[in-house]
């Protein structure tokens, strides 16, 4: 009996061994003899292969609800979006699609040696920074012409 119950354990653990191998699902094993109790099934082993993630595209379409106890869900539709959140706000909501817009680029022109002069502030912003063209008032200028119109750099620091 010990013998017996020795060979099924080896037979299994090498048919399993080589059916990983070969990436095929392991056979069943054999039948035990008729005074032993049988083995239970062995689960089915999992492919190789996991699923690929979701494509970039199914992330474009969520969209970013604000449930009525302040959290915020993304998801697909507003069906169960804030399920157990005591529901959609729907004015909060509408308020953060509206507030959402894209990042502003910067006017055309500019380059090496220019900075955006903010006409309304009177402060002038360098290339590479936040606001350098994107401001609503303003243009591009020499660095030397906007100290000489009274002008300042953000935050008091100079581009050069």
């Amino acid at each position: 009996m010990r013998n017996l119950w020795k060979i099924c354990l080896a037979s299994a653990l090498v048919s399993s061994s080589w059916a990983s191998l070969a990436q095929a699902p392991a056979a069943a094993p054999a039948a035990p003899a008729a005074k032993t109790a049988p083995m239970p099934a062995k689960p089915a082993a999992e492919p190789a292969a996991k699923a690929a993630p979701a494509p970039a595209a199914a992330k474009a379409d969520m969209q970013t609800f604000v449930c009525k106890d302040g959290s915020t869900m993304s998801a697909a539709s507003s069906k169960g979006a804030c399920s157990g959140r005591k529901g959609i706000d729907q004015q909060a909501t509408a308020k953060a699609a509206a507030g959402a817009k894209p990042a502003s680029t910067a006017a055309p022109g500019g380059g090496a040696g220019k900075v955006w002069a903010n006409e309304d502030s009177k402060i002038y912003h360098c290339p590479g920074t936040r606001f350098y063209g994107t401001t609503k008032n303003g243009k591009y200028m020499s660095e030397a012409d906007a100290k000489a119109a009274g002008m300042h750099g953000a935050n008091n620091k100079s581009c050069s």
